[in-house]
């Protein structure tokens, strides 16, 4: 056994008996380490997560990140998590700031070409943990709770179907930009939204 594994096993048994960063002097911890993982597939792709790797951008003991998640998919689902909180609550921002009578196809439009703009590289790392879930039962939960909160974020606004033709239509169009070249233009995305929102389609 290394003198680093040593470490790991000295710091896993001491933030079971809340010590040294434990849960009680640093309640933050397990959720910074999953958004160290967030990182780490940014820059590396998820197939090269480990628990190494997270608890250095985390800046944690690697027995900190194998305390609080045995597995890597335990790891890498609550990654998914977190990027889904994240970006829900953000959503819920954007539609809390709308004013009533605002033009929402065209707002749809101006938030898409964000994510695939400026916010692409956030994008992708999203939808590389999602993907995963094809591989990895451990995250289709995490998954499947994201597509419901979007779901849900959408018929707050609108109504029970339009809600979800427009979480399907935004997915897709976000989907489809992170792997598309060149990207849709503003008119396309826009016609699209005007057609799922009131069903007619402006040329």
């Amino acid at each position: 056994m290394t003198t680093t594994d040593s470490e790991s096993l000295r710091t896993a048994a001491d933030e079971r008996r809340g010590r040294n960063g434990g849960s009680r002097k640093d309640p933050g911890r397990r959720e910074r380490i999953a958004r160290a993982a967030i990182s780490v597939v940014a820059e590396r792709g998820i197939e090269k997560v480990t628990h190494r790797a997270v608890a250095a951008a985390a800046g944690v003991p690697l027995g900190s990140t194998t305390y609080h998640f045995a597995t890597l998919d335990d790891l890498l689902a609550m990654a998914l998590r977190q990027a889904a909180q994240d970006n829900v609550a953000e959503l819920r921002e954007w539609a809390e700031g709308m004013d009533s009578g605002v033009d929402l196809p065209a707002l749809l439009t101006d938030l898409v070409l964000r994510y695939l703009g400026p916010e692409r590289k956030r994008t992708v790392v999203e939808h590389e943990l999602y993907v995963a879930a094809l591989h990895r039962p451990a995250l289709r939960s995490a998954s499947t709770e994201w597509d419901a909160a979007l779901r849900d974020l959408f018929t707050a606004y609108t109504d029970e179907v339009s809600g979800k033709m427009l979480a399907a239509v935004f997915c897709g169009l976000l989907w489809q930009g992170v792997v598309r070249e060149p990207l849709p233009d503003r008119d396309e995305i826009e016609m699209i939204f005007r057609r799922a929102v009131d069903g007619n389609c402006s040329d």
